[in-house]
């Protein structure tokens, strides 16, 4: 089986999705969140890193699919702050030998939608749809990880060249050790 494990990363809920596509066709195995309740920042990192293990451990994923970090100059903390939440994703994925690969938001949900700067209501149809559910998936964490999953499906298939991925920012080659160099 090729199972892609999509992950919408934040300290609060962290939304995950697993597709099995070995067939060529998307099709849900689970989805659901990891929510962290502590107030102290190591202790909510460590909540989701046991929370991505499990689901790794339960499903022995082929890849994960990350959203790429993505800062706005009038909340740079935000950007700092999610960066504990992809760190220990990735240690997870790497600890299990799963690489990782990153999407920039508006490549997600381009490739979803057709519009880069979708709303979160439309990504939730358009996951409904694409998995053929009776309800749309929630929280929209759910849905966010989903089609990250789902885009890192459809981008594999497209088969587009690196330098090309690194313009429209995708990153295919993000493996824990680049970040020690």
């Amino acid at each position: 089986m090729k199972i892609i494990l999509g992950v919408d990363p934040g300290l609060n809920t962290t939304g995950y999705g697993l597709i099995d596509v070995s067939s060529g066709k998307v099709r849900l195995l689970e989805a659901g969140i990891v929510r962290s309740s502590s107030k102290i920042l190591s202790h909510k990192i460590k909540e989701i890193y046991d929370g991505i293990e499990d689901v790794i451990d339960s499903f022995h994923p082929s890849s994960v699919a990350l959203e790429q970090l993505y800062s706005h100059y009038d909340r740079p903390t935000t950007a700092i702050l999610m960066g504990h939440a992809r760190g220990c994703i990735c240690l997870a994925a790497a600890q299990a030998g799963i690489d990782v690969y990153s999407y920039a938001a508006t490549k997600v949900k381009k490739i979803l939608t057709g519009n880069g700067h979708a709303t979160k209501d439309q990504i939730q149809r358009a996951i409904k749809l694409e998995l053929k559910l009776t309800a749309e998936p929630n929280p929209p964490d759910v849905a966010d990880a989903l089609a990250i999953a789902i885009c890192h499906f459809y981008h594999g298939r497209i088969n587009i060249n690196t330098a090309k991925d690194f313009i429209n920012g995708v990153d295919r080659n993000f493996q824990i050790d680049n970040l020690v160099r």
